[in-house]
């Protein structure tokens, strides 16, 4: 398959690796000098480039801010019945997008960054599929993530931002807090240091995608739920409630499927 990589940043640069060697692909990116140093793959320096190359299938990774930017561009320059795609980690607004574009599409979100992911071994992490999209789309991601050892799921477009809004938001707002509250980077504790890790990692993402992540329409009821639990977690702290707190230990155990302490 003729395959565009729309983008050659972190994930878009990994996409060209991974696909190379099994599809015709080519690379485009505004900013020659990050096409340097792929191999196996055409770099295209031009919209005529692209154009001239005529691919029958899309992936727009360039970074969340820009998605639909790039997509006005691509729909001036490949052919009809071309299947164009993204990676957002946000849908929200894609599938009125697509529907009004009338283009084949397919809508994924590989849920491994480079950040935090060793994108040379992806087994056991995971990827999903917008269940909207094009059949023949699906199945082409269908196989392209199941060869990498990846754990498929398949959302709508709405069910996917409530997922994202659980899975990322919960954690994202809770590193922020952490990080929110630091006074000194070098102090003995091996718990706190784990989190410092996370922090930096979480803080290296782009300031765009990370106020998408909380901008999603379901974020709010999220952060909402974590206020409460810590206005909980201070007034027993206030009261000294051991045995409150205790109790509220088992239940956070029951919650990530640990059982509870004996005594």
């Amino acid at each position: 398959m003729k395959i565009l990589v729309y983008g050659a940043g972190q994930m878009g640069g990994w996409f060209v690796e991974a696909l190379c060697l099994d599809h015709e692909v080519a690379v485009y990116d505004r900013i020659p000098a990050r096409l340097k140093y792929f191999f196996h793959s055409k770099k295209l320096l031009s919209h005529q480039e692209v154009r001239d190359f005529g691919p029958e299938l899309v992936i727009n990774a360039v970074n969340l801010q820009h998605t639909m930017q790039a997509f006005e561009e691509i729909m001036t320059l490949v052919p009809a019945g071309c299947t164009i795609s993204d990676i957002a980690s946000v849908k929200n607004g894609l599938h009125d997008f697509y529907r009004e574009k009338g283009y084949p599409y397919v809508s994924t979100h590989p849920m491994f960054g480079p950040t935090f992911a060793n994108i040379r071994d992806l087994k056991n992490h995971n990827a999903i599929i917008i269940s909207e999209s094009d059949e023949k789309g699906k199945e082409f991601f269908r196989k392209f993530y199941g060869e990498l050892g990846l754990n498929i799921f398949e959302y709508s477009f709405e069910e996917h931002d409530q997922i994202i809004a659980y899975s990322l938001s919960v954690p994202f707002v809770s590193t922020m807090v952490f990080s929110a509250c630091m006074k000194k980077l070098e102090v003995p504790g091996t718990t706190f240091r784990k989190h410092l890790e996370i922090a930096d990692g979480l803080l290296s993402e782009d300031n765009y995608l990370l106020s998408e992540i909380l901008l999603n329409p379901y974020t709010y009821e999220q952060v909402e739920r974590i206020r409460g639990r810590l206005t909980d977690v201070l007034e027993m702290i206030a009261k000294k409630q051991t045995d409150e707190l205790h109790l509220f230990f088992d239940h956070l155990r029951e919650n990530i499927g640990m059982k509870k302490q004996p005594g």
